[in-house]
Parts: C-alpha cells; sequence; structure tokens
C-alpha cells in the first residue's frame, strides 16, 4: 500500500506541475527517455513535453481529475488509470476536453518517475 500512496502524491505533483507549468516539478518526474502519445497519436519525448510548457505553447487553466483513478503496483512499477476534464491555450487556441490517461511510474533511486504516458480524447457521456 505504500507504493500506491507514493504514486497517487507523485500524481497530484504531476497535477500541480503541469497546471503552475513548473518545469523544475516535470522535469524531475519524467523519465529522461519516456515517450508520451498524445490525443492525436503523436508521439512526444519528455523533451517536447517540457518545451510545450516551458515556451507557453501550452497553458493549462484546469485539470479537474474524475471519477476514480485506478493505481496498481507492479513491483518497482506502478500503472495510472484516470480520467480529467482539462481546459487551456494549446497554440494559441483555447480548448476544454475530457481525457483518459495511462500512465507507467517507474521506481528510479529513491523517487518515481513517468516512463510511459498515453491520453485519449473521450466524450463527457461515456464517463
Amino acid at each position: 500500500m505504500p507504493q500506491i500512496e507514493a504514486i497517487a502524491r507523485c500524481e497530484e505533483e504531476l497535477r500541480a506541475a503541469m497546471l503552475a507549468g513548473d518545469v523544475e516539478a516535470l522535469e524531475r518526474l519524467l523519465a529522461e527517455d519516456m515517450i508520451f502519445v498524445d490525443q492525436q497519436g503523436v508521439r512526444r519525448s519528455r523533451e517536447g513535453d517540457i518545451a510545450a510548457h516551458r515556451s507557453g505553447l501550452l497553458d493549462l487553466s484546469s485539470l479537474d481529475f474524475r471519477g476514480d483513478r485506478r493505481i496498481w503496483s507492479h513491483g518497482g512499477v506502478a500503472s495510472v488509470v484516470v480520467t480529467a476534464d482539462v481546459a487551456g491555450i494549446y497554440a494559441g487556441a483555447a480548448f476544454v476536453g475530457t481525457f483518459a490517461y495511462l500512465r507507467l511510474w517507474k521506481q528510479q533511486g529513491d523517487c518515481w518517475q513517468i516512463i510511459l504516458a498515453q491520453c485519449t480524447a473521450c466524450a463527457s457521456s461515456e464517463l
């Protein structure tokens, strides 16, 4: 259970970092070789993901988890499935949507980092 609680804390730290555009926190939370597959199926590296926050290309105004967040422990790896209502600006255009996320966290020394993440756009009525 301590591993699941640690991942839940990391998830909250990730949420706060994304909302604040906190690049330092994102650098701690995202593994060097992380891959993020966005809602359009585009693969993004850690650097590409962080650069979107650093440059202001992505500016989130809200990120609210909805429903149950599920966390599973697999030894030195943990998986998370969560759905969130997200709003903000991307490339100068406002957006609002509901997205399902899958993240894999790996223990790296004494901290946890995301090694793989995937996002799927979904209709709010589906949840």
